[in-house]
């Protein structure tokens, strides 16, 4: 089978996925016990051992999950261009008989993506933006470190899904050094986002280096680490990695949380595990067409986020990346979930739905439209449950004038004082 006839038998099968049949995931003990007999407690909760032992290979996955020989051979040649790589522990929370469970999308590689004929490598212009190798200057006051493009899964819907062909590399000391110069040489920078890849395949000494040289730049405020590692590989955030992080807040981890089914026990306690660090946890979760894009998918998704402990900050529409197009989703079904939330959770469960917008012009927010008319007089609105009300717009409050300059008024004096008894008793500092 040829590249070209993949293609064309995969545009002529479009995906019948839908997020509202999820069904829950197989059982992770049961996984283990299946697949991974031999491996002890101490080899399982080794965020090491699961590295090393990353599904990469179509033939080491259909040892997991049934592939036909057809479905082997489609595979390797998506997988030449866009290589596969999953975690044990990650692979446990997928139904592995299912082809549409929203786990498995995710990090199973699909022929789809190579009928992708709408995307681009570099949507949004970071190659262009980078001031120094692996360093992104686009807002005035923050930078974006890319340390190195190895991450413990590739997930199919990957932003910097370019880097995949490139193998895996870490940016050497030298060139991590080049951006820690600019960025002491650029006062206007105050917070730095450190990804990747992801920034978490380093150890905890590699990364120690780099936060410790930001924490000694005085314009540094804030440090952001954007990981999945929560998700994909938890067992990585142990009492090392936590114990480190901790000297060095404020820091705040962006992790990226998709599906309910990922908020797993492991999850959430590596979540608390930061918390109780000093670290702050956001979620940035993505909407993916077959994964998470209904309103009751999303509820589950930030009401358990929530009771992990971390804040549900943005739902990002799916970056128009080549090879994810059968991802994407019209604008619109962010709009309506956003919409079914609201009103019917609280505005703590809501994240912003946001698009990245194309050429790196940066991030803007969408939200449904409840404001039906405005004037200089009125607002009319609807709310949740689709209820007209009009809504008084208060006026300007007038401007209070400054007295002019030059002008005050006379002191009241002491009964029976003049103005330079006054005066000589302000320099003696004593009362009559």
């Amino acid at each position: 089978m040829t590249e070209e006839s993949l293609i064309a038998e995969d545009k002529a099968e479009p995906p019948s996925c839908s997020s509202e049949a999820d069904e829950p995931p197989l059982n992770p003990s049961l996984f283990r016990r299946k697949f991974y007999p031999d491996v002890s407690d101490a080899q399982w909760n080794d965020w090491r051992w699961h590295f090393r032992n990353r599904i990469t290979a179509i033939e080491d996955l259909s040892r997991f999950i049934p592939l036909s020989v057809k479905e082997r051979t489609r595979l390797k040649l998506v997988s030449a261009r866009f290589p596969l790589a999953v975690t044990p522990y990650y692979l446990s929370l997928m139904d592995l008989d299912d082809p549409c469970d929203p786990v498995r999308l995710q990090a199973v590689p699909s022929s789809l993506e190579m009928a992708s004929g709408a995307g681009h490598e570099d949507p949004l212009a970071e190659e262009r933006d980078s001031v120094v190798p692996g360093l992104v200057h686009r807002y005035p006051d923050r930078v974006l470190m890319v340390l190195t493009d190895i991450c413990a899964m590739l997930c199919r819907h990957c932003t910097r899904k370019r880097e995949w062909q490139h193998g895996g590399w870490i940016h050497t000391p030298a060139e991590i050094e080049r951006m820690l110069d600019y960025i002491r040489r650029t006062p206007q920078v105050r917070d730095v986002i450190i990804s990747g890849g992801d920034p978490l395949t380093l150890s905890t000494p590699q990364l120690e280096k780099v936060l410790s040289a930001l924490r000694q730049i005085p314009h540094v405020e804030i440090i952001r680490i954007g990981t999945r590692f929560p998700v994909v590989l938890p067992q990585r955030i142990d009492g090392e990695l936590c114990a480190m992080l901790s000297k060095y807040g404020p820091i705040w981890l962006n992790t990226h949380f998709n599906h309910p089914n990922e908020i797993t026990p492991e999850a959430a306690g590596a979540c608390d595990r930061l918390l109780r660090a000093g670290v702050q946890v956001n979620n940035q979760s993505v909407l993916l067409r077959g994964v998470n894009d209904t309103v009751d998918t999303q509820l589950k998704l930030c009401h358990g986020l929530l009771k992990a402990k971390v804040r549900p900050y943005y739902l990002f529409q799916c970056d128009q990346v080549q090879g994810t197009e059968y991802f994407w989703t019209p604008v619109e079904v962010g709009l309506r979930i956003i919409e079914g939330m609201r009103g019917h959770t609280s505005g703590l469960a809501i994240p912003n739905y946001v698009i990245d917008l194309p050429d790196g012009r940066g991030k803007i927010p969408l939200t449904p439209n409840y404001v039906l008319t405005r004037s200089d007089h009125e607002l009319v609105v609807r709310n949740y449950e689709g209820h007209i009300s009009h809504f008084p717009n208060p006026k300007p409050a007038p401007v209070p004038r400054r007295p002019k300059v030059g002008i005050t008024a006379p002191p009241q004096l002491p009964l029976g004082w003049t103005v330079t008894e006054v005066k000589n008793e302000d320099r003696a500092g004593v009362r009559p």
